[in-house]
């Protein structure tokens, strides 16, 4: 009953059609009520600071020039303490994994990190962009990887710069690591009006690297892309962000880690090279054999906290919060 209650005010938000939807959906149901669960558990974790909402907006249909835009699911963190008759900063925060989503909890520790955000005075804004996890496997189905993902999180950004006048669009920043760390590149690459920063942590950079040590890759390019364009180095390359590596013309921060077992640092070495070799203005930090491995500055050691302090200078500089 206690639980019942708890999810009630996530519930309640939804759409009588898309609550039905979601019921019919019985091979998904303990993601549903895992993702309901954890919308209750932003709200108990971060009341006492932001406003926490999920919204809905529309993205790019699913197949190119065909059926209605795509409905995508998102979260907004409005700092409580906000002055909104002035203009203030946003940081678009986008979760890793291939199939996953934005989550208080785990290794990616991403309460703490909206937190420490918000207390600085930035609004957040965190998009489960398609592919995400929770919300039917339809939705998780309609991963693409490398590609319609990217426009997701930018449609992310216009929705909060639309709807709340007090966010500066000129003060718009990327905030990811790994998988999101590709999605953030990709956005600050080829999209750099929107944004005026980046960070980039231990990002996927280099599908045709990638794939020499991880085996599962073929099978989530064919899932995006179709099985024979999984066998195309060209499509690889142009799912990449080091393919783009020219087109960077904003700051841009990256972190990698030798003891990474996740995105091997040949990933990230491979993209500060090619920064360099087009002569880009960037800033990256390599550690070496951190602890933690792939969550070595997102997990609550003093390395970490000293971590991310360089991050949210980083950010302080340019957006300025």
């Amino acid at each position: 009953m206690l639980l019942l209650l708890l999810l009630w005010p996530a519930v309640a938000q939804k759409p009588a059609a898309e609550q039905a939807s979601a019921s019919e959906r019985i091979e998904n149901e303990p993601d549903h009520i895992a993702k309901l669960s954890d919308d209750v558990l932003w709200r108990l974790e971060l009341c006492d600071v932001a406003e926490v909402r999920t919204f809905r907006y529309t993205g790019l249909p699913k197949a190119p020039g065909r059926g209605n835009p795509m409905i995508l699911y998102a979260y907004s963190f409005i700092p409580k303490k906000l002055d909104r008759s002035k203009k203030a900063p946003m940081v678009v925060m986008i979760h890793g994994g291939v199939h996953a989503s934005h989550i208080t909890g785990g290794p990616a520790n991403a309460a703490t990190i909206v937190r420490e955000l918000i207390e600085q005075g930035y609004v957040v804004v965190a998009p489960d962009y398609r592919g995400s996890t929770g919300y039917g496997s339809a939705y998780a189905r309609a991963i693409d990887y490398g590609g319609k993902e990217n426009d997701d999180v930018l449609g992310a950004r216009n929705w909060m710069v639309e709807r709340y006048p007090f966010i500066d669009p000129q003060r718009v920043g990327l905030m990811a690591w790994s998988h999101g760390g590709m999605i953030a590149l990709f956005n600050i690459f080829l999209h750099p009006e929107a944004y005026a920063c980046a960070y980039a942590g231990e990002p996927v950079s280099d599908l045709i690297e990638r794939r020499k040590y991880l085996k599962s890759m073929p099978a989530t390019m064919a899932e995006s892309a179709g099985e024979e364009a999984a066998k195309d180095n060209e499509e690889y390359r142009k799912r990449s962000p080091v393919t783009y590596a020219a087109k960077l013309t904003k700051p841009l921060l990256v972190h990698g880690n030798t003891s990474d077992e996740t995105v091997h640092i040949s990933e990230v070495r491979n993209l500060v090279a090619a920064l360099q070799a087009a002569g880009r203005d960037f800033q990256y930090r390599i550690y070496e054999a951190a602890p933690g491995g792939h969550h070595f500055n997102r997990i609550d050691t003093e390395l970490a906290r000293q971590s991310r302090a360089e991050i949210y200078a980083f950010l302080m500089k340019y957006l300025k919060p």
